[in-house]
This record gives C-alpha cells, sequence and structure tokens, in this order.
C-alpha cells in the first residue's frame, strides 16, 4: 500500500484522548503499540492482510485514524473493520456518564473520576491475547510480566517496518501451537505457563475455543465457567478476559493482588482488603465493576 487513508471518528461524551494516551504510555514496557508525542501507533491484523495505524486527536475532540501501512489498500469494508476494532479498543460505544453518577458517592471512586475524567476501560480486543496476557501476568510482577510478553511478542509475532521502527502483531495460535515446553520456557516462562499458552493456542486452532463462542453466552458465570475449562486460566484470569476483550460489565478479578493494593491506598487499610471484603465493598459497583476496577487499576500506575 503506498497510498495514505486518514479519517475521523466521532468520540462519544466523557471521551478524553489525553487521559486514554497517559494510560498508554504509563502502563508498562508494552510491545503492542508505540506512542509517538500525542499519537499512538499499533498494528493491527485483520485476517491474512495487516495494516499500521496512527491515532490522534482532532480539534473538535474526535479522533484520526491514519493508516501509514498496510499489505492491502483499504477497501471501505476494511475501513469500516479498523473504525470498530479503534472503537471497542478504547470502548468509545459505552456510555460511562451513569458510572460517572455512581462513583460520585462513593469512598473510593469519587477522587479518581475527577482525576482520570475521559479515561476509558481500554480494551484487548485480540481474545488470543487477552488469554495470553492473562496467563503470563500470573502471580508475578508487573514489570515482569511486560518483559516476558516482549519476549514473546518479538520471538513469535510478526514486525511491521515502519520508518525504520517494528510495529509488532501478537503471535497467532499457529504460531504456538507446536512449539514446545522447552523452547517456551527459554524465554523464562515458567513449565506451567509454557504448557497453558501452548493449550490455548492448540484450542483455538482446534476451534475447541473461540471468541464467537464465548460472545454468545448469555451470562457472565456462562462465559466464566466456559474459559476455567481451559488448563491453567482461573477465575482470575477468566474474569480479567472478561472484562478487558468481552466487556462484561461486572466482571470482577478480586483475587487481583492490584487491586486488592489500591483499595487498601485508597481506603487508607492497615492490610489488604479479603476476596469477600472485596465482594461487599463492590456490591454498590453494579454494572460498573469492570470500570471500577480498571479506575483503580490506573490509580497504581503512577506509583510503578
Amino acid at each position: 500500500m503506498h497510498e495514505e487513508l486518514t479519517w475521523q471518528i466521532e468520540a462519544p461524551k466523557a471521551f478524553s484522548f489525553e487521559q486514554n494516551l497517559l494510560y498508554l504510555a504509563e502502563g508498562g514496557d508494552e510491545c503492542t503499540y508505540d506512542i509517538q508525542g500525542n499519537h499512538v501507533r499499533k498494528a493491527i491484523a485483520l485476517g491474512e492482510a495487516y495494516f499500521l495505524i496512527e491515532l490522534s486527536e482532532a480539534t473538535n475532540g474526535n479522533v484520526i485514524i491514519r493508516v501509514l501501512k498496510g499489505s492491502i489498500f483499504p477497501s471501505e469494508k476494511i475501513k469500516a473493520q479498523l473504525t470498530s476494532f479503534v472503537r471497542d479498543w478504547f470502548d468509545l460505544d459505552t456510555d460511562i456518564l451513569p458510572f460517572y453518577e455512581m462513583a460520585k458517592a462513593d469512598d473510593y471512586l469519587h477522587s479518581l473520576i475527577d482525576h482520570y475524567y475521559g479515561l476509558r476501560n481500554i480494551g484487548i480486543p485480540n481474545f488470543f491475547e487477552a488469554l495470553c496476557w492473562g496467563i503470563i501476568g500470573q502471580q508475578i510482577n508487573l514489570r515482569f510480566a511486560y518483559k516476558l510478553k516482549r519476549r514473546f511478542v518479538e520471538t513469535y509475532g510478526q514486525a511491521i517496518e515502519w520508518d525504520g521502527e517494528q510495529y509488532w502483531l501478537f503471535p497467532t495460535p499457529e504460531a504456538i501451537c507446536n512449539v514446545s515446553v522447552n523452547e517456551l520456557m527459554s524465554l523464562q516462562l515458567s513449565q506451567n505457563k509454557s504448557a497453558y499458552l501452548i493449550g490455548v493456542a492448540q484450542a483455538m486452532v482446534r476451534g475447541v475455543l473461540s471468541k464467537e463462542n464465548i460472545q454468545a453466552l448469555p451470562s457472565l458465570q456462562e462465559a466464566e465457567q466456559e474459559l476455567t475449562k481451559q488448563k491453567g486460566v482461573g477465575a482470575w484470569t477468566a474474569h480479567y478476559v472478561l472484562m478487558r476483550c468481552f466487556r462484561f460489565p461486572d466482571a470482577f478479578p478480586v483475587a487481583d493482588v492490584g487491586l486488592q493494593n489500591a483499595v487498601k491506598q485508597l481506603g487508607e487499610m492497615e492490610k489488604k482488603p479479603s476476596k469477600e471484603e472485596l465482594i461487599q465493598l463492590g456490591a454498590p459497583w453494579e454494572n460498573w465493576k469492570s470500570y471500577a476496577t480498571f479506575y483503580l487499576w490506573r490509580s497504581l500506575y503512577e506509583k510503578m
């Protein structure tokens, strides 16, 4: 593709491109996107085609999508798919004003919505990526998790070259399903995590596990049950994926240490709340537990 293509998508109320860019910039050593000044660049695969897009803010507050490079020139259908990806990534189709109304009266959330107003629950639209990231991040600190993710992506993913830089596509299940456990362990992944990642890849290649099947399930509980059938996917990982990939509003990873630490700090508690205490504390957040979790996590990033 040689011809550059640019268009705008309308931003909803309570959306701040700046806040979302700050989140992306402060989130850690992320290898699946790159911040360039007031822009973010990301490589995206659509079937066999790939594209490098750049997002920025228009003067009217809308989001500008600029295709920098692609394996083919984007048709109207592909433009629509890229628009849909961005809307999903930044959760632009959710009206979060009711969340803000609820949070105004909440002891833990009211200060966060003022500080991060316009921040969206930035997602992971790629189901395989969301599951892999959930597995990689189990029971280790976030800094090390990002190092492992980068090794995994740069070993098995594909890169798009642009302006002297590499922009990485997350590995496909097909790229992982025949890898050996020992090979993944050479990246410093544990034996169990290596086996889990290969198992997830194999389940997806066989069609046993798919985004479409999970999306078709009518409830959070049934989706959690389906995900936890997969070896290596416990309740924490399932809720993380249901929150970041599937947008279940009440996905709530109560076993998450970061979530517990955020509540401890904001509540000035002597010790972290238990899972049971978090469930009780989060009862008023019904229909917004995912957003509450995301904002609580965000409060920890500035301390990293």
